[in-house]
């Protein structure tokens, strides 16, 4: 029997009321009901107006200041008519959340009149504080003033909540002094370099008609759903996001009978909330489906252009949350929640195209034959291969640690997965002799009833970091609680490098007199002569292969966040950075120190949490089991009986290991090493053997004391009580 805590979360979750289905709605009349779209701008706005922002929008021209005043009124006009009385500029602080400065459309007239305004100074431009958010040393408390700018190719949208309307407009963050303080401002400057490399190297390859080159994105979130009255009884689900102690369930994920099983009903509802709400927000939810993990799903949109889809997926995580409370869920985005089962991460789908030349990274049918394609892919190898471990910085994570690496997500080696027809292709590069590629094929399933299913030429890779899938790179190393910018801005970056450095070697090639065709033969062969080795097709989680990237092949295993962030640091990759206009060498120190000591603070935080914890929940309870188990003996022995006093000592020798534990984590919070690279290493090397020491323990206790004695939720309860 749980204890009486327990037992009445178990009840309060059996007989929680079923939340109401919304009626159902035809996508048309749901979808970006809430935007402040297109279609909406040019039936508001005088057509010259109306033409300048589609030219900034889609052409990626400079905004026109003297339009703003105009945008503004038809805004404010369709917001308040929709019940809107605030706005809020939403920006992207360095903290992988959303930050909103809300104001009102009041604007008092005296004698008691009040009127609603919203002009164009206040639309393009807001001042929230610059130095309260994390910036690196960039701001200080005596510096405070920060700006934020109106982001026109981000649409503005409407958030209800039972609260009310507000109208949200997506902006970047800067500082006074003009650096970036936020995600936004990097990923749309790091698309602008990508453009003008990728528009230059298509020129060389004969293109006229070229319209801007951008990014696109479809990030595949995955969340794990916990009942809020087990997440109310659980101190590190609240605070830290993850289960910092707790025994295995005896029946786990072992039968996989979870993935792709059928959707709980209850869950179902929740999922259909989230996804009518992110219609309305103009949010392209796809997929929707039950992952590897007990209690775990995942939710999946189609592509948009990278700045926009970061921020939907901001807007996703934010609607999850939320709509979970409503619920009676908590939504987990911890890479790692519970320990045993799958974490989750967040497959961020990237690929580069335009309208006139289409889907850059699109093979076709015949890849060998496709100059283009190849060219661009070869790009990619290169700078995968040049800057793998800028790769793993940007996903380096306290909670992310967890997962990388163990044999559910990809390695902490950055490697390249291209599929047996393209590794064949760039093979043939790399011997100099192109001469032909795979075919898809026709699968027959030997049922005449059945259609044959076309075979794609490649096969997919779970275990590889970056696998190519179809028309498209797959990270799939980012953790499920990330903003998916800080990728992005990498994957944009290193490609615009690379991309420069394939148009330089193509002009300096034909320049000699070779033909365009033999020059860029020839590029692409030295591109895989000197980056090749990043290119792998095999089993990412063997230990065969962690052996050949390091000592074979050169690549770098940077198992923690205390190995990759110092990466930031590196001279090559400042100079990646301001070569390309993307960040400038303060503002990548800058968030070399936040990232830092973000992590830092989450592994203290942990510790302190995990301490308490132990101290005043799991040692009563044990000491309370031993008192009773030690007095159930006493009995017995006083009736002539001799009882096994096993388990006593058993238990007694775990508490010994417990405190010991607890003393030991408790000497190592005393102090740290000065210096950020020391304090990194001192949380891996001290703090965190520490942890795994009380949680060793109790663990173990957990197995061992009586059922209504454990004071916490277990992992059977939450992971399989719906």
């Amino acid at each position: 029997m749980p204890s009486t805590a327990r037992l009445q979360a178990i009840q309060t979750i059996l007989n929680r009321p079923s939340v109401p289905t919304q009626p159902a709605s035809a996508l048309e009349e749901l979808w970006a009901a809430d935007v402040f779209t297109l279609e909406k701008m040019k039936s508001a706005l005088p057509k010259t107006v109306f033409k300048s922002i589609q030219r900034c929008i889609k052409e990626g021209s400079k905004l026109d200041n003297s339009v703003a005043d105009v945008v503004a009124q038809a805004m404010k006009d369709w917001a308040t008519g929709r019940g809107a009385l605030y706005y809020a500029h939403v920006f992207y602080p360095l903290t992988n959340l959303t930050a909103e400065k809300h104001d009102g459309f009041i604007s008092p007239q005296g004698d008691g009149v009040a009127i609603t305004e919203f002009t164009g100074k206040l639309l393009v431009q807001g001042e929230p504080d610059g130095s309260s958010f994390p910036n690196g040393g960039i701001r200080s408390t005596f510096e405070a003033r920060g700006y934020t700018a109106w982001d026109v190719t981000s649409p503005a949208y409407l958030m209800e909540t039972p609260n009310g309307v507000t109208l949200c407009i997506p902006t970047v963050f800067v500082s006074w002094t003009g650096e970036a303080l936020d995600k936004k401002t990097p990923l749309l400057r790091s698309n602008a370099a990508m453009n003008r490399q990728a528009q230059r190297l298509l020129r060389l390859l004969g293109e006229t008609d070229i319209a801007p080159v951008n990014s696109s994105c479809g990030a595949e979130q995955e969340y794990f759903l916990v009942d809020a009255a087990f997440a109310a009884l659980r101190p590190d689900l609240q605070l830290a996001g993850r289960t910092l102690v707790g025994a295995p369930p005896a029946k786990g994920q072992q039968f996989d009978d979870h993935y792709f099983g059928a959707i709980p009903e209850r869950v179902q509802v929740f999922m259909q909330d989230v996804e009518r709400q992110l219609y309305r927000l103009g949010i392209p939810a796809k997929t929707r489906h039950n992952e590897v993990a007990p209690g775990q799903f995942e939710i999946a949109p189609f592509f948009e252009a990278a700045n926009v889809a970061t921020d939907h997926q901001q807007l996703t995580m934010t609607v999850l949350k939320a709509t979970a409370k409503k619920h009676g869920f908590s939504c987990l985005l911890h890479e790692k929640p519970f320990a045993g089962v799958n974490g989750s991460g967040k497959h961020v789908n990237w690929s580069i195209g335009n309208p006139t030349q289409g889907n850059l990274l699109d093979p076709g049918s015949t890849p060998h034959e496709n100059m283009q394609f190849l060219l661009f892919c070869s790009a990619v190898i290169r700078g995968v291969h040049l800057y793998g471990p800028l790769m793993r910085a940007a996903i380096a994570t306290a909670s992310n640690d967890h997962r990388l690496g163990a044999n559910e997500a990809p390695p902490a080696i950055i490697s390249v997965y291209l599929g047996s027809q393209l590794e064949d292709v760039f093979n043939q590069i790399r011997a100099g002799n192109l001469q032909g590629s795979a075919a898809a094929a026709l699968m027959s399933l030997g049922i005449d009833t059945l259609p044959d299913l076309n075979k794609d030429p490649g096969d997919r890779n779970r275990t590889s970091p970056f696998a190519f899938t179809g028309n498209r790179f797959e990270f799939r190393a980012v953790g499920s609680g990330q903003s998916v910018a800080g990728p992005l801005v990498v994957l944009n970056t290193i490609l615009a490098d690379s991309l420069q450095w394939v148009a330089d070697q193509l002009e300096a090639t034909m320049a000699s007199g070779q033909s365009l065709d033999e020059a860029a033969l020839a590029v692409m062969k030295q591109a895989m002569d000197n980056h090749g080795a990043v290119v792998f097709g095999g089993d990412g989680y063997s230990s065969e292969w962690h052996r050949m990237a390091v000592e074979e092949r050169g690549l770098e295993n940077l198992p923690t966040s205390a190995d990759a962030l110092p990466v930031l640091q590196r001279p090559e990759i400042r100079d990646l950075f301001e070569r390309q206009g993307v960040l400038t060498p303060l503002e990548l120190e800058s968030r070399f120190e936040v990232y830092a000591e973000q992590y830092v603070q989450a592994i203290e935080v942990e510790a302190r949490l995990v301490l308490r914890m132990a101290r005043t929940q799991i040692l009563p309870a044990v000491g309370n089991a031993l008192g009773k188990l030690a007095e159930s003996l006493k009995s017995q022995q006083k009736v002539g009986l001799s009882p096994d006093d096993t388990m006593l000592h058993q238990i007694d020798g775990l508490n010994g290991k417990l405190l010991a534990g607890c003393r030991q984590l408790e000497q190592a919070m005393e102090g740290h090493p000065d210096g950020m690279q020391a304090h990194l290493r001192h949380c891996v090397d001290a703090l965190l053997p520490a942890m795994t020491s009380i949680r060793e323990a109790a663990d173990s206790l957990e197995l061992l004391i009586d059922d209504d004695a454990w004071p916490l939720p277990t992992y059977q309860e939450m992971l399989f009580v719906r």
